[in-house]
């Protein structure tokens, strides 16, 4: 290999590595236990588990059938689709959350009426943690199932329907099998962007201990007060991102 590409490759692998090396030095491995079985962070695992296999949930709902629209569908303003879909990628969450503050607060778009009419009130609620981390973390699934859904071999479905099967029928029992292993790696990835959503949230949701003080949101209150807390549950964070990372190693590679 030239060295002309070989020393920038290991900065570049170094800028990755040393961040990761000081939380490990630097972490109190004889109190991690104890820090890990504090209140603070026990509700903040539980909110967080809650919260993000909740927004994972609804991100299925919505996000598998949005994915088959922009991967079977051809018609006007697709692109836009796929533009609006793929945004919160690439929006700063604090951005986020400011949108969905003026769409869904109480003054908002939306937000007036399911307030007057409903009694609805989303923001700084776990209610509003739940649509944050849904908001930034449903695109990694719909592009991913809609990248395993154009790759699909749609003869089997040609087939189906040509055995007089209703459409319903066919997405039901072919579509669904075959694009199972991308749900799951697009669910995954959904659940591990929702775990370590921080900007959106603490701008919609607020940071409410027991209510939306989420792991990352109670990283950033500890580190103030309690750094060796932070510490460890940064680490926790890491581990959990690195392990669905690595079990998806090939699949995420070929989002497009």
């Amino acid at each position: 290999m030239p060295v002309v590409l070989l020393v920038p490759a290991v900065v570049g692998a170094a800028l990755f590595a040393l961040p990761l090396a000081g939380l490990l030095v630097r972490a109190p491995w004889a109190d991690a236990w104890s820090e890990l079985r504090s209140p603070a962070a026990l509700d903040a695992l539980r909110l967080s588990l809650v919260c993000t296999l909740s927004a994972t949930a609804i991100a299925i709902v919505l996000g598998v059938p949005l994915a088959w629209v922009q991967a079977r569908l051809s018609f006007p303003g697709q692109n836009v689709l796929r533009a609006l879909t793929t945004l919160p990628m690439v929006l700063p969450p604090v951005v986020g959350g400011v949108a969905l503050l003026l769409a869904f607060g109480r003054h908002g778009l939306v937000g007036t009426y399911l307030f007057e009419g409903l009694g609805i009130r989303l923001p700084f609620s776990t209610a509003g943690a739940i649509m944050a981390e849904t908001f930034v973390s449903m695109p990694f699934l719909v592009i991913t199932v809609e990248a395993g859904l154009r790759s699909m071999n749609t003869r089997l479905e040609e087939a189906a329907r040509t055995l007089g099967a209703r459409p319903w029928a066919v997405f039901r029992t072919v579509t669904l099998p075959l694009a199972g292993p991308s749900i799951f790696a697009g669910a995954l990835l959904c659940w591990s962007r929702a775990l370590g959503e921080f900007g959106a949230t603490i701008t919609f949701a607020g940071n409410f201990p027991g209510r939306t003080q989420t792991l990352p949101l109670a990283v950033y209150l500890l580190l103030e007060t309690q750094p060796d807390a932070a510490i460890i549950l940064s680490l926790l964070l890491v581990l959990v991102s690195l392990v669905v990372l690595v079990g998806l190693r090939d699949r995420y590679l070929s989002i497009s």
